[in-house]
């Protein structure tokens, strides 16, 4: 009977040992460090490391165990990257673990982000084998759900500046006319051979049309600038040049008078014009102008330089023949402003009849009023009288993508690029459009063409925003005051930035209220969480449903009282 009973035991403690041999224990939480915790998403992307250890004698030396961390939410469930690691008498390239001592290891991985991923929990779980015999591991939950702040960038991007293409509408235009009076060698005596010129006569008759239109033109000076050839002497040339201004300025001081044009007429002479001998010379076909230039240059002294003159004069007669004569002039110079409409005068033009209006008029008086709405008709009518102008479909487009209508945004987009294809504005705009629809790809196709808009700066801190880059994306928006620019700084930790910034945006919206509960739920500021989203919930009800689901207020209210918020 003992021997029976004894054969018995060491059979049952034989099967023990079999049997515990031939399985692996369950691991826990405590074996599993995951970093972040809660899981985070970036740049479309919910990126995942894990620290893992296997405890001492666990890892059979004829185990193969791969590890797979899974997100598991509601309407299913996504496995990250998994890794496999082995015992000491397994044949393989897996890591080894030793059975004695134990192992640790780091698993890093990444998959897509998606909206109902906000809840979820993450748990380790396991393929593994004995051999060649499959055995279980019990899954292992180590983390709860994504924070999913910068899914707000499909939120901010709407509350971006879009970029308008500029009028050149200009209330006054600087313009400058000039004629010049030629005079004989040694001479200060008009002829009347140059004042029956063209460009004498010209000139003139823009007096009469400034005269005629006071209105329309606003003069600033009207002057006389008087020279003499350097070829003579300092002392002879100084009175001379004096003297050409004084005749000239006489005469036309007198036409002024004849035409009923009230001014004076400013004069100034130069003895010895070196500056336009150059100039001509230089512009010149002359043979040898280069030597001509250089030997001038050789000499500072007046007097040196005159008897230069008079040498290369005899030498070469072209400088005697077609420069020196143009030196001995006096130039007439009209500086005036032709002036248009006034702010007033457009929109009464508007009102009346815009088909009065030039486009660069138009697309100015759309900038005199911040209704939308009236901006949307002036446009309109601008691309309706402008149909080769690219700049009024552009603008619209811009409205559209302020007011969230992508669809009519993308279809004005479209219409303005068959205009002009390679508009910065319009690439611009499209990279916008692109960010809000969460095309990242092809936002930067976009932006890559648009690098002279005005807006690119924020444009590119947008897309740095929708691809994770933080630190870069808060300093390409720089002093941007907008959702995009606080969303950037809250997720690079620069809050006290990201403060300023929200209470400088210009057109707050649901979004801002929003930003500024996540703010203060980091800070731990649940009074001014719990007063932030109640002004977002009335300005967007629908803001209610991602409340719900955001890791950032869920462990931060109690149970009840942040169920009755977003219900």
């Amino acid at each position: 009977m003992k021997i029976k009973n004894y054969i018995l035991s060491t059979f049952a403690i034989g099967a023990l040992l079999l049997t515990s041999c031939s399985k692996l224990g369950p691991l826990s939480a405590d074996n599993f460090t995951v970093t972040p915790s809660p899981l985070e998403a970036q740049g479309g992307q919910v990126q995942l490391t894990v620290n893992g250890k296997f405890p001492e004698k666990y890892m059979k030396k004829k185990a193969e165990i791969t590890v797979v961390p899974e997100l598991r939410y509601a309407d299913g469930a996504t496995q990250f990257r998994g890794a496999t690691f082995q015992g000491e008498k397994v044949l393989g390239n897996n890591q080894e673990i030793s059975y004695r001592l134990g192992g640790n290891y780091t698993m890093q991985s990444n998959i897509a982000y998606k909206p109902e991923m906000q809840l979820s929990e993450l748990y380790m779980t396991f393929v593994a084998k004995l051999g060649k015999k499959q055995v279980q591991i019990p899954a292992v939950k180590v983390a709860n759900g994504v924070v999913a702040t910068s899914d707000l960038i499909g939120r901010t991007i709407k509350n971006a500046n879009p970029q308008t293409a500029a009028d050149a509408y200009q209330y006054a235009i600087a313009q400058r006319k000039d004629a010049n009076i030629r005079y004989l060698v040694a001479q200060s005596k008009i002829r009347s051979s140059e004042l029956e010129s063209a460009t004498v006569q010209e000139f003139i008759e823009m007096l009469r049309q400034i005269k005629a239109d006071q209105k329309g033109y606003a003069v600033d000076n009207i002057e006389v600038s008087a020279f003499a050839s350097p070829e003579g002497t300092l002392k002879f040339n100084t009175k001379l040049a004096e003297d050409r201004q004084k005749s000239s300025q006489q005469y036309l001081s007198g036409e002024m008078k004849n035409i009923g044009l009230n001014g004076y007429v400013e004069g100034q002479y130069t003895a010895e014009d070196w500056e336009g001998f150059q100039e001509l010379v230089a512009q010149s076909n002359i043979q040898d102008k280069d030597v001509i230039l250089r030997v001038l240059s050789m000499y500072d002294d007046p007097e040196e330089r005159e008897r230069r003159i008079r040498d290369l004069s005899v030498a070469f007669q072209d400088l005697a023949q077609e420069i020196l004569p143009e030196l001995r002039r006096a130039r007439l110079t009209i500086n005036y402003n032709v002036i248009g409409r006034s702010d007033a005068e457009i929109e009464e033009q508007y009102a009346q009849d815009p088909t009065k209006l030039s486009v660069e008029e138009l697309l100015y008086a759309a900038t005199l009023t911040e209704n939308p709405a009236q901006q949307k008709a002036i446009y309109q009518t601008t691309a309706q009288q402008n149909p080769t102008d690219y700049r009024a479909l552009n603008n619209l487009a811009a409205l559209a993508l302020q007011q969230g209508d992508t669809n009519a945004a993308a279809g004005y987009l479209d219409q303005a690029q068959r205009l002009n294809k390679d508009a910065a504005e319009i690439m611009s705009n499209k990279a916008m459009l692109a960010l809000s629809e969460g095309d990242v790809k092809g936002a930067e196709t976009y932006l890559s063409q648009a690098t002279t808009s005005e807006n690119y700066g924020e444009m590119l801190g947008n897309l740095l925003l929708a691809q994770g880059k933080y630190a870069q994306a808060e300093q390409a928006l720089g002093n941007v005051k907008t959702n995009s620019a606080a969303l950037s700084q809250i997720l690079n930790r620069d809050y006290s930035s990201a403060a300023a910034t929200l209470e400088k945006i210009a057109q707050p919206d649901a979004t801002t209220d929003y930003l500024k509960a996540v703010l203060a739920a980091r800070l731990n500021r649940t009074g001014e969480a719990m007063n932030a989203l109640k002004a977002a919930f009335q300005k967007d009800a629908t803001l209610k449903q991602r409340a719900a689901k955001d890791l950032e207020f869920i462990a931060l209210f109690p149970t009840t009282e942040f169920q009755q918020l977003v219900r």
